[in-house]
């Protein structure tokens, strides 16, 4: 089947890459969300305008510009509709630091849960993984390259100690005996400028090898630096008192294994990979990447709190016990804007991006405590998933699943096409299946695709060269059960 684009959705490759912040305009971006998410444009056009916003802030004169404050967003539809992919997107394009978090896991610290600080800590843990991997990336050729000149002097040394024998010389007697074996000074310097040269034609020659890639497989003796990575996206500690003493004291605990010295057996293939990452460590300043990332956490940091309905308590009562207010009113400052102390010093949330999302099947926003309410000035709704929207969403995108299918069967030699009516039952087929059990939206079409593709994948290997076209009657053959077994699940401990 052929799919038509609209001239207004064709791109320019150009822009694939990133480009600078200012170029995203709201057209830009919902244009962009366009490729990976089928409808839900109101959320869309919100999230375009608040990210083009931040842009504008920075533009204005610094004695308004720490007076703009973000305008957050609270996202309202039910799960599977697109709500954490659409601000992990953004977050993808705008390469901008980004952490979601569930609402349900955060609670006054001391009794049960997280401490809500460890989102910013996170938030500046990602920001600094991701420049600390761009600085890499633009001093790897540098890398690679003071690399092999240090295997290249490894290798002959290597080569001059086996050469020589191990033994030491032996030591004169006398004075007169050593004084027979002292050297004639031209005859020394003519010994150590031949020995120079000798070593520079054989690391000349090493250098060769090592970049027509002749020795890779060849086993030397390597002994380098174990350094500790300090950055660690996700990693947490739990604690009474929060986590950032044990944080510290575990950083300590692992200050003295930093910089161990180890020795291994390896291939030179693997040789030249640790010590480019060792020169490549070496090139960039960690201290220049800690307050960029910093500044970029706080001016383009986007936090993404899922589940914020479920934060809600049922009788509607407010207080400050353990509970879902109490977890709502722990959010609180971190949205208002305060400082958090992280191990790499202050971070201020002012300007932070926050994006709740929830289904609020059973509460309603207005339910939510009133001061957290007013810092989500921006609200929209995200439609529920009909079958053309399905339908729609296994073959638009740019990472529909019928084209990872295609690609991963592709990779055994097997042809797959998805005919039009058999795309059409399994849209129909997953909104029967949501409607008769748990709603979970586009996520029911990768337990549906699996179900379909599961015999051929399994017989892939064996079925090389074939074509396999995907249509109703091979849909309604592999699913006809599906519905009554998704029906009788409920039943079924």
């Amino acid at each position: 089947m052929t799919m038509s684009i609209p001239e207004s959705e064709i791109r320019n490759d150009s822009s694939r890459s990133t480009p600078e912040p200012g170029a995203w305009t709201p057209r830009r971006t919902v244009s962009e969300l366009n490729r990976f998410i089928v409808g839900q444009d109101d959320a869309k056009r919100a999230v375009a305008v608040a990210i083009r916003n931040r842009w504008r802030r920075q533009q204005l004169a610094d004695d308004i510009r720490d007076e703009v404050l973000p305008r957050n967003i609270l996202m309202i539809g039910p799960t599977g509709v697109g709500k954490t992919e659409i601000a992990r997107r953004v977050a993808r394009f705008l390469d901008a630091p980004f952490v979601k978090v569930e609402a349900s896991n955060f609670t006054e610290v001391g009794y049960v849960g997280r401490d809500v600080e460890t989102i910013i800590r996170d938030l500046v843990d990602t920001a600094i993984s991701q420049i600390h991997q761009q600085r890499l990336e633009n001093v790897q050729e540098q890398a690679e390259a003071s690399a092999i000149n240090r295997l290249a002097d490894i290798l002959v040394e290597q080569k001059e100690r086996s050469r020589k024998p191990d033994q030491q010389p032996e030591q004169p007697e006398t004075v007169q005996d050593f004084e027979l074996q002292e050297e004639d000074p031209g005859e020394k310097r003519k010994r150590e400028a031949n020995e120079k040269r000798r070593h520079t034609r054989q690391r000349n020659r090493m250098l060769n090898l090592l970049h027509a890639n002749e020795i890779d497989e060849e086993i030397i003796d390597l002994d380098y630096e174990v350094e500790f990575d300090p950055v660690t996206p996700g990693m947490n500690v739990y604690s009474s008192g929060g986590d950032e003493d044990l944080q510290d004291a575990l950083n300590d605990l692992v200050d003295g294994f930093m910089h161990r010295r180890r020795s291994r057996r390896v291939k030179i293939r693997e040789a030249r990979s640790i010590l480019a990452q060792q020169e490549a460590n070496r090139m960039i300043d960690f201290d220049a990447i800690m307050e960029t990332a910093i500044s970029r956490a706080e001016q383009s940091g986007i936090v993404f709190i899922d589940e914020i309905d479920k934060t809600i308590s049922p009788n509607g009562d407010y207080g400050p016990d353990v509970s879902g207010e109490g977890v709502q009113r722990d959010l609180l400052p971190i949205v208002e804007g305060c400082v958090v102390m992280t191990r790499y010093g202050p971070v201020r949330t002012d300007h932070m991006l926050f994006i709740a999302a929830g289904a609020f099947h059973n509460a309603q926003p207005s339910e939510l405590i009133p001061e957290l309410q007013g810092r989500f000035p921006v609200r929209v709704e995200l439609d529920s998933l009909d079958e053309d929207d399905l339908y729609r969403i296994l073959i638009e995108p740019e990472n529909a699943l019928t084209r990872q299918y295609r690609e991963l069967l592709a990779t055994e030699g097997v042809t797959v096409e998805f005919a039009d009516d058999g795309l059409r039952e399994i849209a129909a087929c997953a909104v029967k299946i949501n409607d008769r059990t748990e709603n979970i939206g586009a996520r029911r079409l990768h337990t549906l695709m699996e179900r379909v593709l599961e015999q051929l994948s399994f017989d892939a290997p064996e079925r090389a060269g074939e074509t396999v076209r995907i249509d109703a009657a091979f849909v309604q053959e592999r699913m006809r059960d599906t519905v009554l077994e998704e029906e009788g699940s409920k039943f079924i401990l």
